[in-house]
């Protein structure tokens, strides 16, 4: 097998992709994850992210419009309006580690990631419980600092954060919106 040591370390593991060590990095900081939680992963496949919640004693409700095998999978598009009725319940915590397939040309990447990462905001905001956390992918780049001020309307607390498993050349940063006001 070919990649990285996060994809190889993550194989060898036993997990789906190297997204694993992105997660547990950001869990080890910020602690958004307890036992017992109800948790959405938006864009969950192949599954890491899920499977890494139910290891921590939580929930999941895994969408994706690609199989995902650990959690509840729902499949969906997160850009369907559908999912506000899908989603019957509120979380104690979303994650969204959605991506645009990107297209080389980094305004427009920059676009489609940010835009996703609205989307996943907008359905935090739907779905989350008062004092929920909510872990977003975005691309750094032109509104980046909008969709960030954005964040810091909704929670109490929200820091950025570049996990050690990001690809150097990636423009990827993780937002952390804690409390959700």
């Amino acid at each position: 097998m070919r990649g990285d040591k996060f994809t190889k370390r993550a194989m060898e593991e036993g997990y789906l992709a190297r997204s694993i060590f992105k997660i547990r990095n950001i869990q080890n900081r910020y602690h958004v994850i307890k036992k017992g939680n109800y948790v959405l992963d938006l864009g969950a496949a192949p599954g890491s992210w899920s499977q890494y919640v139910l290891e921590m004693g939580a929930h999941v409700d895994a969408v994706d419009v690609f199989k995902v095998k650990y959690g509840n999978w729902i499949k969906t598009d997160v850009l369907e309006d559908s999912i506000f009725d899908i989603l019957e319940r509120k979380y104690d915590v979303v994650l969204s580690d959605l991506a645009p397939r990107t297209t080389g040309i980094k305004h427009l990447d920059v676009e489609r990631s940010i835009g996703l990462s609205q989307r996943a905001l907008e359905i935090a905001k739907a779905k989350l419980k008062k004092r929920g956390n909510f872990v977003c992918k975005v691309f750094q780049g032109e509104d980046f600092k909008l969709f960030f001020e954005e964040m810091k309307e909704n929670f109490i607390v929200v820091r950025s954060m570049r996990p050690m498993a990001t690809r150097k050349r990636s423009r990827e940063i993780y937002l952390i919106g804690l409390g959700k006001k």
